[in-house]
């Protein structure tokens, strides 16, 4: 018969040492990928060969994972007590005792402050005043958006949709309208994608997974990541064909080339959604090898349409 895994106790940290490590787990180095979107607009208007550009968006990348820093950090201070109550995030630095709770929440506050202040005087005001709005949603998510039926979905999407925008607008780029529907519900279609294998792992087993889920349909979480996929599709299509028409070079028609793996995508990471085993999206890219090579394939497209080639 399986055991059951107890909360372990909260334990002092030991040294400076294992406060500074348990503060970098805190920050979820594995979701830093997330931040690699920042490089999206520059690269879909071409606009990312230059000294200036490629460090400015490194500069905007490393500032968005700062600020989502500071919400994983202040998000587990908060949630501490109840955490050490949880099978798994017990085993969370701050649940743990290995970082104390005023020690995350002075670490993530000065981050907070920090990251948009930097902003301000390397980049432009408009990039601090994102970061901002990213924190104060992200904040308000980890309070209580999360908590709101459909609320929480399109929190999540959006800073994705930031994200996404913010390397444009570090750069001065117009955002073409189909680039930012096609991001957004992208996001969409992944972030309902994981809710729903969320729903349906966990289905019977009260307790083991965020309450909100027991909110949801399995139904009506199908419905919000077919209807997302679909739009993103379209509008990819749609912002394909638009910039196609314009006279070109290349030896092949490679946007709208590119269309095609970017629709096998769409239906092969549809597959593990449908099995309810889409969990985290960078999981399922680098676990299936076809999911793999597609995403390489449309890259390469992409990367020769972008170059005019």
């Amino acid at each position: 018969m399986e055991q059951r895994r107890h909360p372990a106790p909260p334990r002092q940290a030991s040294s400076p040492g294992g406060v500074l490590s348990g503060l970098l787990r805190t920050t979820r180095p594995r979701q830093w990928v997330k931040n690699v979107l920042v490089v999206t607009a520059p690269a879909a208007a071409g606009q990312l060969f230059s000294r200036h550009a490629i460090a400015q968006v490194a500069l905007v990348s490393v500032l968005f994972t700062a600020c989502a820093a500071a919400v994983y950090l202040i998000n587990d201070a908060r949630d501490a007590e109840a955490d050490r109550a949880h099978p798994v995030k017990c085993l969370r630095p701050v649940a743990a005792g290995q970082v104390p709770v005023p020690v995350a929440y002075a670490a993530g506050g000065a981050l907070a402050v920090l990251a948009p202040t930097a902003a301000a005087l390397l980049t432009s005001p408009l990039v601090a005043v994102l970061l901002v709005a990213y924190l104060g949603m992200q904040l308000a998510y980890c309070v209580s958006l999360k908590h709101v039926l459909v609320v929480d979905l399109v929190v999540v999407t959006t800073g994705f949709l930031m994200r996404a925008a913010i390397g444009g607008v570090a750069l001065g780029i117009p955002l073409s309208r189909w680039f930012l529907i096609t991001t957004g519900f992208g996001a969409l279609f992944m972030v309902s994608a994981k809710r729903y294998s969320e729903a349906v792992q966990m289905a019977g087993k009260e307790g083991a997974t965020r309450a909100l889920l027991t909110e949801y349909t399995s139904g009506y979480l199908r419905f919000v990541w077919q209807l997302a996929a679909g739009v993103a599709v379209l509008a990819y299509c749609m912002w394909a064909l638009e910039e196609g028409g314009v006279p070109h070079t290349s030896v092949l028609p490679w946007r709208q080339l590119s269309m095609v793996p970017f629709i096998l995508a769409i239906l092969r990471y549809a597959v593990f959604a449908d099995r309810g085993i889409a969990g985290e999206p960078e999981d399922v890219v680098l676990r299936d090898r076809a999911l793999a090579l597609i995403g390489l394939a449309w890259l390469a497209m992409y990367g020769l349409a972008v170059a005019n080639w």
